[in-house]
């Protein structure tokens, strides 16, 4: 049996945001036979996918990225240990064959913004770009650390890879899945909260440990 990690974070108004960003809110209203919820948030507000437009400012915005991009393996690294920023030594041998990539930084949802998180340095973004890989997702708030320069979001977007940010992989053991991850297609916007799903195929039933032939 295949399991299914469900790897976004659940959205509400006690997320935390970016500094300055819009906080989430909703409005419920009883209209009589039914109730119809009004939503004030971000583009980015909770688990998200970064457009290229959200940096670069161009016309690539978020109901334009190939769903192909968005569905397929990805593999998950376990770089919780990395003391500061992921740096390109620390992909060494990590990410030969593989087109998607989220890192698990130990990040957790805490109930408010730690700007103190793990993010990608642009040593590291710059093997991704140059590895031909198409999606990149971490579990912290940002995929560049909080004093960044925005080079890192330049140099993934500028390459028309996937960003996607504030994931949950608490739970999500370091390995290979196919990944589900699908924004909302709002159009000519910069980005998009996402659901984002791993899923790790079960094994056939002649490979399960213990079958007797």
């Amino acid at each position: 049996m295949s399991m299914f990690y469900d790897v976004s974070h659940e959205l509400s108004e006690e997320t935390p945001v970016y500094p300055g960003d819009i906080e989430p809110r909703f409005f419920p209203e009883d209209c009589g036979q039914y109730i119809l919820t009004g939503l004030r948030m971000s583009t980015h507000s909770g688990t998200h996918i970064d457009a290229p437009s959200h940096y670069l400012k161009n016309d690539e915005s978020v109901d334009r990225i190939p769903v192909a991009a968005l569905i397929g393996p990805c593999r998950v690294l376990d770089l919780s240990g990395v003391p500061e920023e992921i740096s390109g030594d620390d992909l060494n041998g990590r990410i030969d064959g593989i087109k998607r990539i989220f890192f698990k930084t130990g990040c957790k949802f805490c109930g408010q913004f730690d700007p103190g998180y793990i993010g990608l340095g642009i040593s590291a973004a710059k093997i991704i770009s140059a590895r031909g890989i198409i999606a990149v997702g971490i579990d912290s708030p940002s995929i560049e650390k909080f004093h960044g320069t925005g080079e890192v979001h330049r140099e993934l977007l500028g390459k028309g890879i996937v960003v996607i940010e504030f994931l949950d992989l608490e739970l999500v053991p370091e390995g290979d899945y196919q990944m589900i991850a699908l924004p909302l297609r709002l159009r000519g916007l910069d980005g998009s909260p996402a659901r984002v799903i791993l899923v790790k195929p079960g094994l056939p039933d002649d490979e399960k440990p213990g079958r007797i032939g």
